[in-house]
């Protein structure tokens, strides 16, 4: 679980005659990572060739895909399941060309009408404007000795158009028309004259009559245009749902088919053989080799390397396309889903920690801790159970998995530590704010204070706005702990990759470092802030001065001045994990002010609890303002708990940049397996 699971490499040989059969195998077994052959790396081979029903497939697939994107079929439309042989049949009888001919007859139509549309609309524009002078659309030409100019100007122009007939039709808002007509020697200097005032021409549609009856017509026209792209819309929804299941399922098909035709793109070919170098997860190998060989006549599988190993010397040994094994994290299925927060960083590489295991006990603690309210944990699990039931998607699972046992945290730490719902304490203490702060026992006026004696701490629970200092040090004491592991595991790390000499050398001075600087503020906090006396604590001052020493001792050779300057960061880094109880605190701040407005001053301004509208009201804006905490709980408690583990812990151990498993297999949502659809009937 803390590394990735052990990889072997293998090597495939066979003959091309049983080259399919070997690529259905290999997808069959579900366990085989392709390592990408390269341009002569071996002597007598090269890169393939599709396989003969790959071109065919890819064009197929663009065909379906173009009419998905046409039809609207999209990633989140509805459609059901066809089985693999029954898609398979219909595409291998031409139905994606009998499919494409039925749309591409609706869709053309479509184009057609849109086209008509676009070109009346263009005359409407130009007919409404002529339309504002009273001249026949025939007489703008046919003319000998006379040229008709007809457009928009910004400016009456028949002042400076002596010896033309003009036509100007002012407008106040709008554009301004003018039509004129001169002699045919005249039309350059007409044109600069009219250019000067902003001149515009209008194309004069080749209409008989008025513009107005002309523009009549085309609004007829345009209408009965509208109404057949109305329908054809109509028609174009029936194929979507007609044929958006046949879609889907055909481009799911088809993407498989173009997938497994590529192998030959991937792998290394002669004349009469090929050979596939791969990874299998070590606990496969056996299964891998038994299913190919038995499977596929004139097949070996040859183990190269039984089970590779984590140091950095064995990995360089290896040729450079052999030298990245890819990472199969081996989580259990709860942790699983917290390897979301980890890819947001990236893959961790096969000789380092996968830190999964850690995000998923500290993620949800701290989020827990931060929120630590019964009140607010409850609709948490509520909402995250349900997210993790009805949705598939990554990030929402990933919102759902951090609400569902972040939510479980809290409930504890609410429940058994703080003693609070909805920002009061169940029962009341000495420590409450008389006439501000308010308890479940006041509230409800029953008497609780039995049922929490010896569950909760000091009977009624800790205060978050009373216990400060004691919730400061807590965080404080778990950031401690926090960075230890962080430091134990970068020693591990290095260990496995390097060996322990060196791995003491690279990381066990900071390891010193941190130890050192964590007694030595220590020390320094008993005495200035608790009040001690230097006696008792000169043993951990000291110790924690010879570690420091030790720490610039071991990194200064390599690191220089930084093995001093990088101290105070690690106070830094302790120093931040107060955000977990400054986060629950500002939270509790707002309960305590929002509890005292609704069931204080607005319940008593109303007329108290003896008026039923007043309760109302109270009730209402209480449960307003505690949703509003609820929405902010969950981005700062999420937030921040979250960046404790990427920034501050896993800053100190993981690289990442690691390839992820992907094994050669199949994935079916759009259709049905043979076996499985034969089981279901």
């Amino acid at each position: 679980m803390l590394l990735p699971e052990s990889m072997s490499r293998i090597v495939i040989v066979g003959t091309k005659t049983h080259m399919d059969e070997a690529i259905e195998a290999i997808y069959a077994v579900k366990a085989i990572h392709l390592i990408d052959h390269t341009v002569d790396a071996d002597e007598g081979f090269s890169l393939g060739t599709p396989r003969p029903y790959s071109p065919k497939a890819s064009e197929r697939l663009l065909k379906v895909r173009a009419m998905e994107k046409d039809l609207g079929v999209t990633a989140t439309t509805a459609t059901g399941v066809i089985p693999e042989e029954e898609i398979k049949s219909q595409i291998s009888s031409d139905s994606v060309e009998l499919v494409e001919d039925e749309v591409m007859l609706v869709l053309d139509k479509r184009n057609d009408l849109n086209q008509r549309i676009t070109e009346l609309n263009a005359t409407k524009k130009n007919l409404e404007l002529l339309s504002k002078i009273d001249v026949d659309l025939e007489l703008y030409s046919g003319y000998r000795s006379i040229v008709a100019m007809v457009g928009t100007v910004d400016e009456d122009p028949t002042s400076a158009l002596q010896g033309c007939e003009v036509f100007f039709s002012p407008e106040k808002k709008g554009d301004n028309v003018v039509a004129v007509f001169a002699k045919v020697e005249d039309k350059d200097s007409v044109l600069s004259t009219l250019s000067e005032c902003g001149f515009s021409e209008i194309a004069v549609p080749p209409i008989e009559g008025s513009a107005l009856n002309a523009l009549a017509k085309v609004e007829r026209d345009l209408a009965a245009c509208e109404a057949d792209l109305e329908n054809v819309s109509k028609d174009i929804e029936a194929l979507l749902e007609k044929h958006k299941d046949f879609l889907k399922a055909s481009e799911e098909e088809l993407s498989i088919e173009v997938q497994k035709g590529e192998i030959p793109l991937r792998i290394a070919n002669s004349d009469y053989t090929f050979v596939i170098d791969a990874w299998v997860p070590t606990a496969k190998v056996e299964l891998v080799k038994n299913e190919l060989e038995t499977k596929v006549e004139g097949t070996y599988v040859e183990v190269v390397e039984e089970k590779r190993g984590r140091t950095i010397h064995e990995a360089e040994e290896q040729e450079e396309r052999f030298q990245t094994v890819p990472s199969k994290l081996s989580n259990g299925q709860c942790v699983k889903e917290f390897e979301y927060c980890t890819k947001l960083v990236s893959v961790p590489k096969y000789q380092e920690i996968d830190p999964t295991i850690l995000i998923a006990i500290f993620l949800p603690m701290f989020f827990g801790l931060m929120v630590g309210d019964v009140g607010y944990a409850i609709p948490f699990i509520i909402l995250g159970a349900y997210g993790l039931k009805v949705t598939h998607h990554k990030d929402w699972r990933a919102i759902a998995t951090v609400l569902f046992f972040g939510g479980i945290w809290a409930f504890i730490f609410g429940f058994f530590f703080f003693g609070e719902c909805l920002g009061m304490h169940f029962c009341s203490s000495s420590h409450m704010v008389e006439g501000i702060e308010q308890s479940w026992e006041m509230v409800l006026g029953v008497e609780l204070s039995p049922i929490f004696e010896g569950i909760v701490p000091y009977g009624t629970g800790i205060g978050k706005l009373f216990h400060v200092g004691f919730l400061l040090k807590l965080s404080v004491y778990i950031g401690i702990a926090h960075l230890a592991i962080g430091r134990v595991c970068s020693m591990y790390n290095a260990t496995i990759q390097h060996g322990f000499k060196e791995a003491f050398k690279e990381k066990g001075g900071w390891v010193f470092g941190f130890a050192g600087m964590v007694l030595i503020c220590y020390a320094i906090a008993m005495i200035l802030v608790m009040g001690q006396s230097f006696e008792p604590n000169l043993i951990p001052l000291a110790l924690g001065a010879v570690f420091v020493i030790i720490e610039i001792a071991m990194n200064f050779k390599h690191e220089g001045i930084q093995a001093i300057l990088e101290l105070p960061g690690i106070i830094g880094n302790v120093l931040s994990y107060t955000r977990l109880a400054a986060i629950g605190m500002s939270k509790a701040g707002m309960a305590l002010a929002f509890n005292y407005i609704a069931l204080d001053m607005v319940l008593n301004m109303l007329g108290g609890t003896e008026s039923i509208v007043a309760i109302i009201v109270a009730v209402l804006l209480f449960s307003f303002l505690h949703l509003v905490i609820w929405t902010l709980a969950i981005l700062s408690a999420g937030l921040h708990s979250l960046r404790l583990q990427m920034v501050e812990l896993m800053n100190i151990f993981f690289d990442g940049g690691g390839t992820e498993y992907n094994p050669l297999k199949i994935k079916r949502n759009k259709t049905i397996s043979n076996a499985k659809a034969t089981k279901e009937v």
